[in-house]
């Protein structure tokens, strides 16, 4: 299995406003740059974007390394997903799941892409040159989306 690191970042000018998204791939010595945006939308609905088209950049399974500052993310496929899928997307509080479409979508990404994936979280804008440069793609995404 190939060895991808994938730094992930959202972006957003108001929340909800433009947004945007970006992703560093890396591995190796070759390396990858991804970024995209939408004129209205949420911060954390650019973290999960971010992450999603990450793996849907992958062509083969890998052994991934995703590093992120989103801890909506991170909580959310590492603890939450779980009890909201055997809850019918509901939260602990009975209320439906934000963002369900893009959780269903990072899940059947996950199950099907046959990834090997080690999540790790990192302190956003705290000088990691992965997540910097995330937020940086992140930032043209917005950008992209304020052209609109």
């Amino acid at each position: 299995m190939n060895q991808i690191e994938i730094y992930t970042d959202g972006a957003c000018k108001g929340n909800p406003g433009p947004g945007g998204w970006g992703v560093l791939l890396r591995s190796g010595t070759n390396q990858k740059e991804l970024y995209g945006g939408e004129p209205s939308t949420t911060n954390n609905r650019m973290e999960l974007m971010a992450v999603i088209q990450a793996l849907e950049a992958l062509k083969r399974p890998c052994a991934v390394t995703v590093y992120l500052d989103s801890q909506y993310v991170l909580k959310g496929i590492t603890e939450w997903l779980p009890g909201w899928k055997a809850k019918g997307w509901k939260t602990a509080s009975k209320q439906p799941v934000k963002n369900q479409e893009l959780w269903q979508r990072l899940d059947e990404l996950l199950a099907k892409g046959g990834h090997v994936v080690d999540w790790r979280w990192v302190r956003g804008h705290n000088g990691d040159p992965g997540n910097e440069r995330a937020d940086a793609l992140a930032n043209l995404g917005v950008q992209g989306a304020q052209r609109r």
